[in-house]
């Protein structure tokens, strides 16, 4: 962990290779999204936050070299998962996890979320020994990513691997003692409190990423996962609900100290009759995955539903929380994504990786705002069917 970055020569763009050790070769770039955690229904917002990376991912890799970072084994031991499954194993002995829906899991989350006190850091250790030792997921959350996978297929994503065992690459003790080293963690534990991410130097807050007893949160997860990758891209992208931005500005901080080109994508949540709720406090079935695909049924072919969907998610309803969700107006965008894909391309319709260059905004990725904003442009000149089967479909 202590080899150097290797300097990457000179200001660089979308356009141009970087240049490392006197060679030139495409921008590495890493897009690591907030992970959903496995003891709910996917939701609106979940729907709209994997949409952006998934057309962002896969319009990028046609211009670059790019890896998406999605691990749930990473974020099992924080106290939401970890702690959910303690509750389901006190509260629901006797729950058969094949026969349980989405739906009935996050009514579970829901109950679990309103006990008048967490379980302590004692109580989580058997799960958290064992999602260390050999990567175990609690039978329910297994259910729930099976469920996911099914609607990943249908949706069209990209799977990044949701249901495969991925440990974070490096141990609490030593990303601590690598950050301590740099002067980027105040470790408190000796005096009975927590380990602190410090960003002191730049403006920010102590921030704690463990317990008083060492159980690390989300953000200590994050980096046991992404701390020991910086060194090997050129850029890294993470993309985070608003909620979030407070820990994510800490992030990106930690990481430039570490000499990492760091972006944030920070997405709204999307709210329903204007009021943006928690998934915490339970997700209506109509608005969930499953519940859209209930609703849509046949409406539409499978490429129109796709093409549909990501334009309304993406464009439409755009990086904030301005617009409450309607399903008219998704239906709406089915529509046209159907007409425009009964459409041929124009004779003089540019390249298509001529046209994803022009929607990066001069960074090594492709904005999925501008790229799905550029598709609904009545005079532009797009390579839709080369966009719909590579990046859409």
């Amino acid at each position: 962990m202590d080899t150097p970055r290797r300097t990457i020569a000179g200001p660089h763009d979308a356009t141009s290779p970087v240049v490392v050790d006197d060679l030139p070769r495409r921008p590495r770039v890493l897009i690591a999204p907030v992970t959903v955690t496995p003891t709910k229904a996917l939701g609106l917002s979940h729907v709209k936050g994997l949409l952006w990376v998934d057309v962002m991912y896969r319009s990028t890799r046609l211009l670059t070299d790019v890896d998406y970072l999605y691990s749930h084994t990473a974020f099992n031991i924080t106290r939401q998962t970890a702690g959910f499954w303690e509750y389901l194993d006190r509260a629901c002995p006797d729950i058969d996890p094949s026969r349980c829906t989405e739906d009935d899991v996050g009514r579970l989350y829901t109950a679990f979320q309103a006990q008048p006190s967490p379980p302590p850091d004692e109580a989580l250790q058997p799960y958290v020994r064992a999602v260390e030792e050999i990567g175990w997921t609690h039978p329910v959350s297994r259910r729930v990513l099976e469920i996911w996978r099914g609607h990943y297929a249908w949706l069209g994503l990209y799977d990044p691997g949701i249901t495969r065992t991925t440990p974070p690459r490096m141990g609490l003790e030593e990303v601590v003692e690598y950050l301590a080293k740099r002067g980027l963690c105040l470790d408190a534990r000796r005096d009975g409190g927590p380990v602190y991410l410090d960003a002191t130097a730049q403006g920010l807050p102590l921030r704690p990423v463990t317990s008083a007893g060492g159980h690390p949160n989300y953000l200590g997860c994050a980096l046991r996962d992404l701390v020991p990758m910086l060194e090997r891209y050129d850029e890294i992208v993470l993309v985070h609900d608003r909620e979030l931005t407070e820990d994510y500005i800490l992030l990106q901080k930690i990481f430039g100290a570490l000499g990492a080109d760091t972006h944030r994508l920070c997405l709204s949540r999307v709210p329903l009759d204007g009021i943006v709720r928690s998934s915490r406090h339970g997700v209506d079935h109509r608005h969930t995955v499953a519940g859209l695909a209930d609703e849509l049924g046949d409406y539409g072919t499978t490429e129109a539903v796709r093409l549909g969907m990501r334009l309304y998610f993406i464009a439409a309803l755009g990086k904030g929380s301005g617009q409450s969700f309607r399903m008219d107006l998704l239906r709406e965008f089915i529509d046209r994504a159907g007409k425009l894909l009964a459409r041929d391309d124009a004779p003089d319709a540019p390249d298509t990786e001529v046209f994803l260059r022009r929607n990066t905004g001069g960074r090594p990725f492709v904005d999925a705002y501008r790229l799905s904003s550029a598709l609904l442009g009545r005079h532009r000149r797009v390579p839709l069917r080369a966009l719909t089967s590579s990046v859409y479909g």
